[in-house]
């Protein structure tokens, strides 16, 4: 197959046009270490892997610019590239990639999670859901919670800037309710509630 022309369309992205009308999206590195010009020739196995490389070196641009935006976990930036339709080899070859150079680490993903939503009145059950959510592996999940701050501060002030009546079962029941939706244990929450009331109540 040869090469009809290369066509540079930004100062690092290349169309590489072919003799059967077809083109291929390209970078400025893969034509630069491929060494490709106008004429050159290519054989199956070249054409191949022109393809796959063009492919690749896109996709981990891309990856790039949407860590730049947002720290992701590496099934997040995966299935965002397929969302904008790389293909599954490239995908993977820029998750590795990402993660050999250090740009995307999951166990510092998570903690930054478990920390965010902390900080947010969020307790650990909320964390567990984010985490499954954004594809984050389960053995790093108990590492992430271990660096959460102490529930009790934000539970206290949730409580007290709702808590109007401390023999009112159904306020209790409603608070109580409120804090499990936001990721505490009926445990947490029972032992919070005796700083302000000896009714107990219970789990929906």
């Amino acid at each position: 197959m040869i090469i009809t022309a290369l066509r540079r369309i930004s100062a690092d992205r290349f169309t590489v046009a072919l003799e059967d009308g077809s083109e291929i999206k390209s970078s400025l590195g893969v034509v630069t270490d491929r060494r490709l010009f106008t004429g050159k020739a290519l054989d199956e196995e070249e054409l191949a892997a022109l393809r796959r490389d063009s492919s690749r070196s896109l996709a981990r641009d891309k990856a790039l610019e949407l860590i730049s935006r947002r720290p992701m976990s590496r099934k997040e930036v995966r299935e965002k590239l397929l969302q904008k339709g790389a293909d599954e080899d490239a995908a993977e070859y820029s998750a590795d990639w990402l993660q050999e150079h250090g740009f995307l680490n999951d166990e510092s993903y998570a903690a930054a999670v478990a920390r965010h939503y902390a900080a947010k009145g969020y307790g650990a059950g909320r964390v567990r859901s984010e985490l499954g959510r954004r594809g984050v592996d389960r053995e790093l999940w108990d590492g992430a919670l271990e660096q959460m701050p102490a529930a009790d501060e934000k539970l206290h002030k949730f409580i007290a800037a709702r808590l109007k009546d401390p023999e009112d079962r159904e306020q209790l029941r409603k608070i109580g309710a409120a804090l499990f939706r936001r990721g505490y244990s009926w445990e947490e929450i029972r032992a919070a509630l005796r700083r302000y009331t000896d009714t107990v109540i219970e789990e929906d």
